[in-house]
């Protein structure tokens, strides 16, 4: 299919949901592009909340010891479901994927699985380990040094098997942290009805899981990465060091960069500046 042709199959990431697409899909439509969003394993509709977060009275402890019901979705799962529906969208044929954050792993591990269904891999703010390298091992070098998503998870991952947000808490100082993590330029209205439709716990295991990429797989397709410099969750020297690995590993498939001036969510506070990017590629 002719360059812009393909149809985009948009990825959201950690927390977020289908929905966080809409002001672009809006816009991508309207160029004439085919295209839609899903929803990443264990999330979205896919999403099961915690009983600690809708018990009343609300008791404290139990956020953070009851066991998330997503703590079994892994990258395995994650990935098969992307491959499924990039089958759907594309009928048989080649789509463009657009990844936002963690769902930039889950991206990976599908390009790999399916390459020749995968005509661009479109990573925005977004996680692009490694061959082997989990996702949760960027998390904490240097270059993300500065991020606030790490402390504003409220409960031991390892302990309930995911990642807690305290989306139903009414703390100034932490709602205020997450609008920064996540929304920073973001119009605050907006921010908030973001934060409202956030579901509370992220799967650890789609950020542990590893994948061995390869010259004939995920190497081959084209790639493109858009880089957000106000970031607060995936740091902009972090992202440049997923280009710089990426770019090390397969020198003859460079990463092509594009940068916008935005926080982590641009989809939401530039939606007609990212939809004219993608709706260009693939």
């Amino acid at each position: 299919m002719a360059a812009g042709s393909t149809p985009l199959i948009f990825v959201h990431g950690y927390w977020h949901g289908s929905w966080c697409w809409s002001e672009v899909i809006s816009r991508v439509a309207a160029m004439g592009r085919p295209a839609a969003a899903v929803d990443m394993a264990g999330h979205g509709l896919r999403a099961v909340r915690p009983q600690c977060l809708t018990r009343r009275p609300l008791a404290p402890e139990a956020l953070a010891a009851e066991v998330s019901p997503v703590a079994t979705v892994d990258l395995d799962q994650a990935g098969d479901l992307l491959v499924s529906q990039i089958k759907e969208a594309g009928r048989g044929g080649p789509v463009t994927v657009v990844a936002h954050s963690m769902g930039g792993t889950v991206l990976t591990r599908a390009a790999q699985l399916v390459p020749e269904l995968v005509a661009h891999a479109v990573y925005l703010s977004a996680f692009m380990p490694a061959s082997d390298a989990p996702a949760l091992a960027y998390v904490q070098m240097p270059e993300n040094e500065g991020e606030l998503v790490a402390p504003s998870v409220r409960a031991d991952p390892a302990v309930i098997g995911a990642l807690r947000l305290d989306l139903a808490s009414d703390d100034p100082d932490y709602r205020r942290q997450l609008r920064d993590a996540f929304f920073g330029d973001v119009d605050p209205a907006v921010a908030d009805a973001a934060l409202g439709l956030l579901t509370p716990d992220a799967p650890l295991g789609i950020a542990l899981g590893a994948t061995a990429v390869t010259r004939d797989g995920w190497g081959w397709v084209p790639r493109t990465y858009i880089t957000c410099a106000q970031d607060m969750a995936v740091r902009p020297a972090l992202q440049q060091r997923f280009i710089r690995d990426a770019d090390a590993a397969f020198p003859d498939n460079p990463t092509s960069v594009v940068a916008l001036d935005s926080s982590h969510s641009p989809f939401l506070s530039m939606p007609a500046q990212v939809a004219d990017i993608v709706a260009k590629l693939g």
